[in-house]
C-alpha cells in the first residue's frame, strides 16, 4: 500500500515506518522533512493545501494515518487556542484532503483524555459519554466530531457519506511508551533512579499503558483487515500499578524498591494542607498520582479478531525502562 503519514518523524511515526516500512510504502507530511530510511518523501502541509484533484503533484495514497497534533503539556504551560488550531485544525484539513482523495482507509489518532480525564467504574469504554477537562481533550474530541459530522450510520456501521467504500477509524490509546519516548515514565525512573522513596504505597492504583509494540500491531491490522469504521480505545491487556511499575523499574536496574506504606488518611490531609499553602503535593496532584485509570481494549481485540495482544504490559515496560540507561 502507499501510506501517508502525518507526523511522521515523532516517537509515534518512526515506530510506525519500523513496522510498516517492509511491506508497504510510506510517505511523511510533517513540518520537518529530516532524511528517514523508510520514507520515500515528506510533503509539507502546504502541498495538501494546494491541491487540485485529481492530484497532480501527489502520489496516489491507498490509507491515510493521522499522528500530527498537539501532545499534552502536563505543566499547562501551553495556550489553549494551540491545541485548537493544531488538533483539530490540521484534523480538519487531512480529512477533507481524505476524503477527496483516492485513500479508502483513514486512522486518526484521538486520545483516552478525549473521552474522560477520570474514570468512572470499573474501566474506560467506547459507549462513555466524552467530558474531556481541559484543551488537549477538548480539541481531540473537537476533531473527532468533525470527522463524525462527515460520516453516517448504516446498519450500526460508520460510512463516509460522500464515498461508501471508505474507512474511518478514530483510535483513542491511553499513554504510549517505548524505546526512545522520554514522557512521564522517564520521569518517575528518574526519581527512582535517585533512590528517593515512594511514599504512597499505600495507594493501590491501576492504570493502562500502549506498548508502541502493540499499537504498531493494531495500525498493521487496521490497515490490512476488513474491520468496520468506528471509534476504538487502545491499551494492553493489563493495568499496572504504580507500585508495579517502580518495582518494575528497581528490577531494570539492579536495586531493591524503596515503596513508604504512609498511611492514606494522613497523605490525603497532608495534600489538603498543601493545596492550602500552594505546595507540590496538593489534592489534585495526588489525585492524578493515585487515581485508577483502566481503559478496555476489548473492541479493538474482538474487530481484529484476536483475543490478546501480542506484547504483555510488564514486558512492554520493561523495555521501555531498560532504553532509559542507554
Amino acid at each position: 500500500m502507499n501510506i501517508l503519514i502525518t507526523g511522521v518523524h515523532g516517537f509515534v511515526g518512526s515506530n510506525f515506518v519500523m513496522a510498516l516500512k517492509e511491506y508497504h510504502t510510506l510517505y511523511g507530511l510533517d513540518i520537518v522533512a529530516p532524511e528517514n530510511e523508510g520514507v520515500v518523501k515528506t510533503f509539507a502541509w502546504e502541498d495538501i493545501e494546494t491541491i487540485s484533484f485529481p492530484m497532480q503533484n501527489l502520489p496516489q495514497f491507498d490509507a491515510i494515518i493521522h499522528l500530527a497534533g498537539k501532545a499534552h503539556d502536563t505543566k499547562n504551560q501551553s495556550a489553549a487556542q494551540t491545541y485548537f488550531d493544531i488538533n483539530t485544525g490540521l484534523t480538519q484539513k487531512i480529512f477533507d484532503f481524505f476524503l477527496e482523495s483516492t485513500a479508502k482507509r483513514f486512522i486518526f489518532f484521538s486520545s483516552v483524555k478525549a473521552a474522560a480525564d477520570s474514570v468512572v467504574g470499573d474501566m474506560l469504554r467506547e459507549d462513555v459519554i466524552p467530558a474531556p477537562v481541559g484543551p488537549y481533550g477538548e480539541s481531540k474530541i473537537a476533531a473527532e466530531n468533525y470527522i463524525l459530522s462527515k460520516l453516517r450510520v448504516e446498519n450500526g456501521d460508520l460510512r463516509v457519506a460522500m464515498q461508501r467504500n471508505k474507512l474511518v477509524y478514530i483510535l483513542r490509546p491511553c499513554m504510549i511508551h517505548g524505546p526512545g519516548n522520554k514522557g512521564n515514565l522517564n520521569l518517575l525512573y528518574n526519581v527512582v533512579k535517585k533512590g528517593i522513596p515512594w511514599p504512597l504505597g499505600d495507594f493501590e492504583n491501576k492504570r493502562s499503558f500502549t506498548s508502541i509494540d502493540n499499537l504498531c500491531y493494531v495500525v498493521e491490522g487496521l490497515l490490512t483487515k476488513n474491520v468496520t469504521s468506528g471509534i476504538y480505545h487502545m491499551g494492553d491487556d493489563e493495568a499496572l500499578s504504580t507500585n508495579e511499575l517502580i518495582a518494575l523499574m528497581c528490577e531494570a536496574m539492579g536495586k531493591e524498591p524503596h515503596i513508604w506504606k504512609m498511611n492514606k488518611k494522613m497523605m490525603e490531609s497532608c495534600a489538603g494542607l498543601g493545596t492550602l499553602l500552594h505546595l507540590p503535593l496538593n489534592t489534585e496532584r495526588l489525585r492524578k498520582l493515585t487515581e485508577n485509570y483502566v481503559v478496555s481494549n476489548e473492541k479493538i481485540k474482538a474487530a481484529l479478531g484476536i483475543e490478546r495482544m501480542p506484547v504483555r504490559a510488564a514486558d512492554g515496560i520493561m523495555k521501555t525502562i531498560l532504553s532509559f540507561s542507554n
